[in-house]
């Protein structure tokens, strides 16, 4: 646990691959920890995401930080853990971050209003993932909630361009996620090279 938020302290980028082709979704894997973002969720909403998940681990070794994203079910937290996950990502609070808690894995739980905040804290949440977070408010809702909250460890999720991403750690977060303005299509088959290209952007703002 005390690794996993020393990784996310450092590194202030968690990747989130969600893809329709499992090969793709892979590379896009693969392709991200090479080119310096090694905190990767793959979402289990996309295609044979535990495949993807056993490949990557078989291929990144056993200490490489894997996350599961989209765990809504204990059944969903076993499956992930099962497959190599070593962080779990969800959308909100629910079995999903109780049976991973209870498996001593790391959450990254979705909290929105503060009563989220408070129950996730209780749920024993590692960090807490404010979801969607463009959709609320953006960085201006970020500093809302870190009013009544100051040191929590926050990570805006969704909607989250290199820009955004600047202002959510100017502002106190400690990590941001970003999907699609950084993985793009990679995961669907699209360009790798502009996907290391946009990652390397991203780097740059969030190392």
């Amino acid at each position: 646990m005390v690794d996993f938020m020393q990784e996310l302290r450092t590194r202030r980028l968690v990747a989130i691959v969600r893809g329709t082709d499992a090969e793709a979704s892979f590379r896009t894997v693969m392709a991200l920890v090479e080119s310096g973002v090694p905190l990767v969720e793959v979402s289990l909403s996309g295609h044979d995401a535990l495949g993807v998940l056993r490949r990557a681990r078989a291929e990144l070794g056993p200490d490489a930080r894997l996350g599961a994203g989209t765990v809504l079910t204990a059944d969903d937290a076993a499956r992930a853990a099962d497959a190599g996950a070593n962080l779990v990502v969800t959308p909100g609070l629910g079995p999903g971050v109780d049976a991973a808690v209870g498996r001593g894995l790391p959450v990254l739980a979705g909290v929105l209003t503060p009563t989220d905040v408070i129950a996730a804290g209780a749920a024993g949440a590692s960090a807490l993932k404010i979801f969607p977070a463009s959709a609320v408010g953006g960085p201006a809702y970020l500093k809302a909630l870190r009013g009544p909250f100051p040191d929590l460890p926050f990570v805006p999720v969704g909607g989250v361009d290199a820009a955004a991403a600047a202002e959510y750690l100017d502002l106190g977060a400690v990590a941001v996620g970003v999907g699609s303005p950084l993985v793009g299509d990679a995961a669907d088959g699209g360009d790798v090279g502009a996907l290391r290209a946009r990652a390397a952007r991203f780097v740059a703002v969030c190392g």
